[in-house]
């Protein structure tokens, strides 16, 4: 049953992807619709009736109505034309824009660009505001305000998850605490915006495809460079004392950023966004809740690798061994499981959702730079900590806890101290209760 489910998700979550791919690309049409001002009178009231695609896809159309005091109420339209579409980098360069009236002149084509697209805050006249035109619910405005930072806060707290459970599935197996994870995300993130510029060189624009090579490089990625540095460095220090693990593994974690540094560079890395066009949900007066494709696709992806992770750690034999292997080593050697086969797999796996996470933060985000994994991995360690580092579900409970506290820090606390806080609330759930959500109550090891 719960394989049939998760497979139903996957469903899901492609045809979310798919059912995205005819979504307007929410920065062009912002482009094409601060060009209304410019071709109307000064004094018309002007309202956006609807956006379609055209037949290529880089074209769009605005229809709209303008109205002048003492004229008849006018249905005008604006054609824009691109240079790109989906992933492409020159997807904002327009060509070409016309009317219902035609193509605009030379001279009126030259204005525009000249003397209205060259200014500064031309972007700031765009007449279409988030949820004009719809029957959107009123609701009180805490709700409205709460809504907002919690769909806001899904796909970071669907990172924290999968990094936190690639911490405790390491932890459950030997025991020791494996640095260096946040930097594998980080390879997965690089991995994708590699993938993306792949698809742009072989022509491939569609943004699903796009993105779906993008998570293929990813993933791949991270799972080698993990399952190397695994086996390279982590594997001899298994039966070392805490300590020597602590070090090597935090020289693997300084290694793996510098890596990054040299080999990708110290600027951040963008990739054009899309899927981005918000999609208006209720309204407290003049605050509108939203939500985008792009991060209802990431947090439903990151629901489904979690739902992945638990499916296999309970209902396959390499979820049996693992589990038996961690509660008595020695007992199930000498039942057949091999050690070295479930560190290599357990690594592997932990290394995939690292880099699965890291195609989350650069699709959602946009973009990455090669230091974001160091603040990335302690976060999802302090998550697996609170979750229970150990417990598989227990760190995937940790994520979304760290998530979602982190978006009500910030939505009612300064900003600036909420890496502060997130700390400061391990502090806490250690003093308290060091085994975390789904761990031991005790300071004493954990009973097998």
């Amino acid at each position: 049953m719960l394989r049939r489910c998760l497979v139903l998700a996957c469903l899901l979550a492609l045809g979310a992807l798919a059912a995205c791919s005819s979504v307007i690309d929410a920065d062009q049409a912002r482009i094409c619709r601060t060009l209304i001002p410019a071709l109307n009178p000064a004094d018309a009231v002007l309202a956006i009736t609807r956006t379609v695609p055209l037949a290529q896809a880089r074209e769009l159309r605005i229809f709209y109505t303008a109205r002048q005091p003492g004229l008849p109420v006018r249905n005008r339209a604006v054609t824009c034309t691109f240079s790109g579409a989906g992933l492409s980098r020159n997807k904002l360069e327009l060509l070409a824009v016309g009317t219902e009236a035609g193509p605009l002149s030379q001279s009126a084509d030259y204005f525009l660009r000249r003397f209205y697209l060259g200014a500064p805050d031309f972007t700031l006249l765009d007449p279409a505001g988030i949820g004009s035109g719809q029957a959107l619910p009123e609701v009180p405005r805490a709700v409205a305000y709460g809504v907002q930072q919690f769909l806001g806060a899904l796909p970071q707290a669907g990172v924290y998850a999968l990094l936190a459970a690639s911490y405790s599935l390491i932890y459950g197996l030997v025991g020791r605490i494996v640095f260096g994870f946040g930097e594998i995300a980080a390879i997965g993130g690089y991995g994708a915006m590699l993938g993306v510029f792949f698809a742009l060189q072989v022509g491939i624009e569609h943004p699903v495809a796009g993105l779906a090579l993008a998570a293929l490089f990813g993933a791949v990625a991270a799972t080698m460079h993990g399952a190397v540095a695994g086996r390279l460095v982590v594997a001899p220090l298994v039966t070392a004392s805490g300590l020597s693990v602590l070090i090597g593994t935090t020289g693997l974690m300084l290694v793996l950023g510098e890596y990054l540094r040299i080999a990708q560079g110290s600027d951040l890395r963008w990739i054009p966004p899309v899927f981005n066009t918000p999609i208006a949900l209720m309204r407290a007066g003049s605050f509108v809740t939203t939500v985008t494709p792009v991060g209802l696709t990431s947090a439903l992806g990151c629901a489904v690798a979690a739902a992945g992770v638990l499916v296999v750690m309970r209902r396959t034999g390499f979820g049996r061994a693992w589990r038996a292997y961690a509660d008595d080593p020695l007992t199930a050697a000498l039942f057949g499981v091999d050690r070295w086969r479930i560190f290599g797999g357990t690594f592997a796996l932990s290394s995939a959702l690292a880099g699965f996470a890291g195609v989350v933060m650069t699709g959602y985000y946009g973009g990455l730079g090669y230091g974001m994994g160091l603040v990335l991995g302690l976060k999802a360690l302090v998550a697996a900590v609170v979750g229970g580092i150990g417990s598989p579900g227990g760190a995937l409970a940790g994520g979304l806890v760290i998530g979602l506290a982190e978006a009500l820090w910030s939505a009612t606390m300064p900003i600036e101290s909420r890496d502060i806080a997130v700390f400061a609330l391990l502090a806490i759930v250690l003093a308290l209760r060091p085994g975390g959500l789904k761990g031991f109550g005790d300071l004493l090891p954990r009973r097998v």
